[in-house]
């Protein structure tokens, strides 16, 4: 029973960290139908500049607001300066220029920080650990568990209770009719872009405890965030959230019955799902 237990809450931590590293996806890719596969490198800036503000004021917390300040204005550079430029040239250019980014920034970082992996010591108030029905649950595990609830329920909240998810689910269906009503599409575009940038610098910055930082590690993620948006559903957030969490303990119990093979599963499991809903499991057709 222990066993299950620990499964269970390693699976549903995975899942949720994987989701908020992929909710700026969800939004650029799966609503906004922006293919930006630079959303990785977000990721990996916000784990250095938290990292680095960490260390230097010796809190956690000013890491983390650091992570999603410093991820969100770097998002929204990116997204004013090159993004606006493409968003009507189609796909291809939009992969092109996100592709070279992901080169930029992993350079920029090696620069800046060297090559070297760096970690962090959890938090004193987090680095305890408790059993509960003869298992041991770490204290940051659950901590992960309860950020990550707490930015989804955020995020789908805002984008069906709110006025500003109202908007930004009329303009994605039909961006002409939403101009006509006074909604600034471009704006809200460059708002979606930064909120996405700044949940996946935290997520990468909450990361750091657990997996470290090294440039490039952005890229490893990019891989697991596009197939949660594809397994989930293009525009749907909860399918993205309930995607994650079918990825999150498929790896976990890859990783301790098939450690070389894990990623097979997330393959597999999205192969599976393709085939019996090909528009994801709560993407609607087209």
């Amino acid at each position: 029973m222990n066993i299950v237990i620990e499964y269970a809450i390693n699976g549903l931590q995975a899942g949720l960290l994987l989701f908020i590293i992929s909710a700026g996806l969800t939004l650029s890719f799966g609503l906004m139908r922006v293919i930006n596969m630079a959303h990785g490198s977000f990721y990996m800036v916000g784990a250095f500049l938290g990292l680095q503000m960490a260390v230097l004021s010796g809190s956690f917390v000013a890491g983390l607001v650091t992570a999603a300040v410093g991820s969100a204005l770097v998002g929204l550079a990116v997204e004013r300066t090159l993004f606006q430029r493409i968003y009507s040239r189609g796909p291809f250019a939009q992969i092109l220029v996100s592709f070279g980014l992901i080169f930029v920034f992993d350079e920029l970082v090696r620069i800046l920080w060297g090559g070297e992996i760096r970690g962090l010591v959890r938090p004193a108030a987090l680095s305890s650990t408790y059993e509960f029905a003869g298992a041991r649950i770490e204290g940051y595990r659950l901590f992960l568990i309860g950020f990550g609830g707490l930015l989804s329920g955020l995020l789908l909240w805002g984008l069906v209770k709110t006025p500003f998810g109202m908007m930004i689910r009329a303009a994605v269906d039909d961006r002409e009719s939403a101009e006509l009503l006074g909604v600034n599409v471009r704006k809200l575009f460059s708002v979606v872009f930064l909120i996405g940038s700044a949940v996946a610098g935290m997520a990468g910055f909450v990361a750091v405890p657990l997996v470290n930082a090294f440039p490039g590690m952005g890229d490893e993620v990019l891989i697991s965030a596009l197939i949660v948006v594809v397994m989930g559903g293009l525009g749907s957030v909860s399918g993205s959230l309930l995607a994650s969490l079918i990825i999150g303990f498929v790896l976990t119990l890859g990783q301790v019955f098939a450690a070389g093979y894990a990623p097979v599963g997330m393959y597999l499991v999205l192969g599976l799902v393709l085939l019996a809903r090909p528009n994801g499991l709560l993407g609607k057709p087209e």
